[in-house]
């Protein structure tokens, strides 16, 4: 089997989004998908991996993944080119499910559990108005999550404070009002739902310490990417001041940028993102490598449909699982709109995919819109079945 072309497809309705096709001879099609910075990951898609991957074997994975990292890593490979090559990995994973007609969690070799504990990320989207909602009364939202059996949800309530000072200083009046939601949630349901609290890497130490000194009397289930990843120490130390876990980083890319990060002990949980990290296969080596410090993960998932999917089989594979993120507003409102896959929570958790390769196909309804625009390459490749490192190859020495 070779790979006959790759194809990226964008909607208007959907700007984060971008899905790739990854065509082959056998005429298996396999998805994969990125999300955010599109411009950049479509060009390192078709300009810079799509030359050096078509004409060869899908099926063998680890091999293209390191040919294509070997060349990306020549100028700095932990950008737009790593998330192309998060989106290329996951279609190859595809293809493989349905060239074995097997689920992704049996290719990986198996599932530690049959259902995925979520928290909801209270983002807005068409009807569901979840960062709406949290904004005008938190308690009425936590009631309306419970109701959809989802135990856990993440707000961000300090994020506007940081802009005026560069997340240098936080006063004791904006901090009160950062914390109304929290109070709203606490006094409409209790310790019924647990609350993460997205801090978007804004702030810096000294502010952190005030923020979380403020949040420890309300049970916070965990405080997400407190300062820039690229400030470990600091942020090992603000670890070590609050009674409130740290998650670090979906900003860390490849297995490479967690080594320290775990050899530091630098956040009690760790977390990643299969769509910008590298792919499936480097989901799983950061969370083994995690386990071997005993730090549990949680799944990045603010996606479309296939990132969803693809969460759903690697969290059913990994031991140390803490959470899969998810927004009920994006799985609500359109996941069922571009493909058949529309995933419900029960009792705080997700079931699993069914069906080979990530268990779900774009609906043909979504490749006739008239707000899709499509790019393809195709052609014989320039590699011609080349797996060494290849950067410096002229193109008369590649044909």
């Amino acid at each position: 089997m070779k790979i006959t072309a790759i194809e990226s497809l964008q909607w208007e309705a959907y700007p984060r989004l971008l899905t790739v096709r990854v065509h082959t001879d056998s005429g298996i099609i396999g998805l994969g998908e990125t999300v955010d910075k599109i411009p950049g990951a479509k060009a390192a898609l078709h300009g810079t991996i799509a030359p050096l991957v078509l004409g060869q074997d899908p099926l063998d994975i680890e091999g293209l993944w390191r040919f294509v990292m070997d060349n990306i890593m020549y100028h700095g490979y932990a950008g737009a080119e790593t998330r192309a090559l998060s989106a290329f990995e996951i279609a190859l994973w595809d293809i493989m499910g349905r060239h074995y007609s097997a689920p992704l969690y049996h290719l990986l070799g198996g599932k530690t559990r049959s259902e995925i504990p979520t928290y909801n990320t209270c983002i807005g989207f068409g009807r569901c108005q979840d960062y709406a909602a949290w904004h005008e009364d938190a308690g009425t939202l936590a009631q309306s999550l419970l109701d959809d059996e989802i135990f856990a949800m993440k707000i961000w309530p300090f994020d506007q404070f940081s802009e005026r000072s560069f997340g240098q200083r936080i006063s004791k009046v904006e901090i009160e009002e950062g914390l109304t939601p929290i109070r709203q949630i606490r006094d409409a349901v209790g310790d019924r739902m647990d609350i993460g609290i997205e801090c978007h890497f804004r702030w810096n130490r000294v502010s952190m310490e005030r923020i979380a000194r403020a949040l420890e009397p309300y049970n916070i289930l965990f405080l997400e990417d407190v300062l820039p990843p690229v400030y470990p120490d600091e942020i090992k130390a603000l670890s070590g001041a609050t009674s409130i876990p740290i998650i670090g980083s979906e900003l860390l890319m490849t297995r490479w940028q967690y080594r320290e990060w775990l050899e530091k002990h630098v956040s009690q949980i760790v977390m990643t993102d299969a769509l910008w990290n590298g792919g499936i296969a480097e989901t799983r080596k950061i969370a083994n490598l995690a386990e071997t410090f005993g730090t549990p993960i949680v799944l990045h998932n603010v996606a479309g449909a296939i990132c969803h999917a693809v969460c759903m089989h690697l969290g059913a594979h990994i031991p140390n699982l803490y959470y899969v993120e998810s927004c009920r507003a994006f799985y609500k409102e359109y996941y069922g709109v571009l493909t058949d896959y529309k995933p419900s929570v029960s009792d705080g958790h997700f079931p699993l995919p069914e069906g080979a390769g990530l268990g779900l196909n774009l609906r043909e309804s979504a490749l006739e819109r008239d707000d899709l625009s499509r790019e393809v390459s195709e052609g014989v490749g320039l590699a011609g079945g080349r797996r060494a490192m290849g950067d410096h190859w002229a193109v008369e020495e590649i044909r």
